[in-house]
């Protein structure tokens, strides 16, 4: 048996094999053999059927398998002697006078660029008494309690009004509601729908015109004017809950009052603030990497990759209740993302090759415990992680990505950069 070899665009690589005829043969009788002396068929006892019936029904079958078996035997051998360090699966076709071509990517050699080269802004940020001030605010937010009053209705306030509106003196499909809920000044009706409210107190009826924005959601209404009649039921004054001991115990804080509610809120913050600050840095170091190291992806990993990405998102979107049949996606536009996830992963492959980088027990464990800090129980989510070695994995392959990060900071140029928790953020 003999395999030529021949090099095509970049990675791509054609071989052509040749297989022995008489040995595939040989190999399709010995299995028709074997499966005969177990085979069930109608007229015959077991494992007594004739063979030339047995060929007769599994003949395509056991040469297919044969066949595979010794493409992919002859592909690997062949792969050795040619020092080949094939990338993804080969691709079988039939060729001429009986001979087999196999289409398939090898690896790229990767020489890694000039990582001083790279240019890397690393965010610093204190958590401030003013930033745990703002997530109180929020979590007061969130338990806001209403209650009736008798004042005219003003921003922040919650009305409840039954409404109907007419355009041209005709009803419309949505132009009316009973008891319908506005929270003023919150934006989830429209500006002149709202306004038109202030100021309304319970009992009190009004008319009023509304014009619907031209590129209103509901074509049918975009910029034509309403007529609206509303009538308030009632108007309820948002309160927000005091931060006291009885706060902190309904977030969980049963021992130390606000002053552990306030420790738990900074050290939450810190580590929101350290995870968004090394995804930055990430993100800039990586895209420096690709940058300073440019080299030919293989194709069929690329493939590979995008198929992956597409199957993940189409499984989303049915776990958030889209029928498989309505889900019209096509893994092109995953290629950008695809072929820049396989890069990285090449690229940062050969980083740990060539400079020994690893990820070593104690900064996974250390990873998992700080993974651990954001739960009531650490030490559950702890005992979680070692249950299962996949999940271990996981961690460890961000540690070994966190020290492939930070061997390049050590030789880039780097700048900090002081930005309040709000620019982080992206709030400011």
């Amino acid at each position: 048996m003999t395999a030529t070899l021949e090099t095509l665009d970049g990675l791509s690589r054609r071989m052509t094999l040749n297989l022995n005829p008489a040995e595939i043969e040989a190999e399709v009788s010995k299995r028709l053999t074997k499966i005969a002396r177990n085979t069930r068929m109608d007229g015959f006892r077991p494992g007594k059927a004739p063979l030339k019936l047995v060929a007769a029904r599994y003949a395509g079958e056991v040469r297919g398998e044969v066949l595979g078996d010794a493409l992919q035997r002859q592909f690997s051998q062949a792969a050795q002697e040619h020092n080949l360090n094939v990338a993804g699966y080969p691709s079988f076709s039939a060729g001429e006078n009986g001979a087999f071509i196999a289409t398939f990517d090898v690896f790229p050699q990767i020489a890694v660029g000039d990582v001083s080269a790279i240019k890397v802004t690393r965010p610093s940020v204190e958590v401030s008494d003013a930033d745990v001030d703002r997530t109180l605010d929020v979590l007061r937010k969130q338990r806001v309690q209403y209650q009736a009053v008798d004042h005219a209705a003003r921003e922040g306030d919650r009305v409840h009004i039954d409404y109907t509106g007419t355009i041209g003196g005709e009803a419309f499909q949505g132009g009316d509601a009973k008891d319908f809920p506005v929270i003023l000044g919150e934006g989830r009706t429209l500006k002149e729908f709202e306004g038109s409210l202030m100021g309304m107190k319970a009992g009190e009826s009004k008319a009023f015109d509304v014009t619907f924005p031209a590129d209103y959601f509901a074509k049918e209404l975009a910029g034509k004017t309403a007529t609206f009649t509303a009538t308030v039921n009632a108007v309820h004054e948002a309160r927000l809950p005091e931060v006291d001991e009885a706060m902190a115990q309904s977030l969980g804080i049963h021992e130390g009052g606000v002053a552990k509610l306030r420790e738990e809120i900074r050290g939450n913050l810190a580590r929101e603030a350290k995870r968004r600050i090394q995804a930055r840095v990430k993100e800039q170091v990586l895209g420096g990497l690709l940058e300073v190291t440019p080299f030919n992806v293989p194709a069929s990993l690329v493939a590979m990759e995008q198929r992956a990405l597409m199957e993940k998102a189409v499984a989303d979107l049915k776990t958030r209740g889209m029928r498989e049949q309505d889900i019209q996606m096509r893994d092109e536009i995953f290629e950008p993302q695809a072929r820049r996830r396989v890069a990285l992963g090449l690229l940062m492959d050969e980083l740990v090759r060539a400079n020994g980088i690893t990820a070593g027990a104690e900064q996974v464990q250390a990873l998992v415990d700080e993974f651990a800090q954001s739960y009531e129980d650490p030490s559950e989510v702890v005992a979680w992680y070692h249950q299962d070695s996949h999940r271990l994995n996981e961690a460890r392959a961000l540690v070994l990505e966190e020290n492939i990060v930070n061997w390049v900071l050590e030789r880039a140029q780097v700048s900090d950069m002081s930005l309040t928790l709000e620019q982080l953020m992206g709030n400011k």
